[in-house]
């Protein structure tokens, strides 16, 4: 599979000069908070801001991977999991034996995040994600409840590919905090928004049964310590 060198590098360069924009907007404390203490101030009590370590606990099954996923890139970070069920379902291990981490860091967090977010901030535009199947921005979270039929493998036809539909089938997703400060302060820096305010908004966006944990990196030590292969899915 061929990677578009030439998009990277814009991606990367617009995400650059976002966060140049934004810096003067974050502070370092914003950035060194722990995750707790963030999430106490930000006044949420949900199982979303749950103990991230004791999330980790729910890895039980007999065949184990996280999926790395710090960038969009397609149907590919969403395909990947369906396809380690399905496939482990064909070789004699049912999905509730299998235990599949997808950590959502880096620019790919916007996945995490419902449709008022997606609307209000333009995070297709901002985030370079392009709707299912064209090239226009996507007007929201693509991957969160799809409808029916938007997915097809060629030979396979639809696939439920949907973070809902995965859920479903046991997967365990989970969001870098890091990047929820990060990338909320750029784009409140390029808006001219109170960065706090934004990062309230993307905070109380991400969607159910998603996870935030301190970081992607963090999430991605946790999964190996737990006996998680780990696959670069983007």
């Amino acid at each position: 599979m061929s990677v578009n060198k030439h998009s990277h590098q814009t991606g990367r360069r617009s995400f650059l000069e976002s966060l140049a924009t934004g810096a003067a907007a974050l502070s370092i404390a914003t950035l060194s908070a722990p995750l707790s203490l963030q999430a106490a101030a930000d006044h949420l009590a949900s199982d979303t801001f749950s103990d991230p370590d004791e999330w980790f606990n729910k890895i039980r099954g007999k065949h184990r991977v996280v999926f790395d996923v710090p960038e969009p890139n397609g149907v590919f970070p969403f395909a990947w999991p369906r396809i380690f069920l399905v496939t482990n379902s064909k070789t004699g291990t049912p999905e509730k034996d299998c235990s599949v981490v997808v950590v959502l860091r880096h620019n790919a967090m916007g996945y995490a995040l419902n449709e008022n977010v997606w609307s209000k901030y333009k995070l297709g535009e901002a985030l370079e994600i392009p709707e299912p199947g064209g090239k226009n921005p996507a007007a929201k979270n693509p991957f969160w409840q799809p409808a029916q039929g938007t997915f097809n493998v060629p030979g396979l036809g639809p696939v439920a590919i949907g973070i809902n539909e995965l859920q479903s089938s046991g997967v365990m997703f989970c969001v870098c905090d890091m990047a929820l400060t990060v990338y909320s302060a750029a784009v409140a820096g390029k808006t001219n928004q109170d960065p706090a305010t934004v990062r309230k908004d993307w905070v109380e966006g991400v969607l159910p049964g998603i996870q935030v944990v301190p970081s992607g990196v963090w999430a991605l030590g946790r999964a190996a310590e737990k006996g998680c292969a780990y696959i670069y899915a983007s």
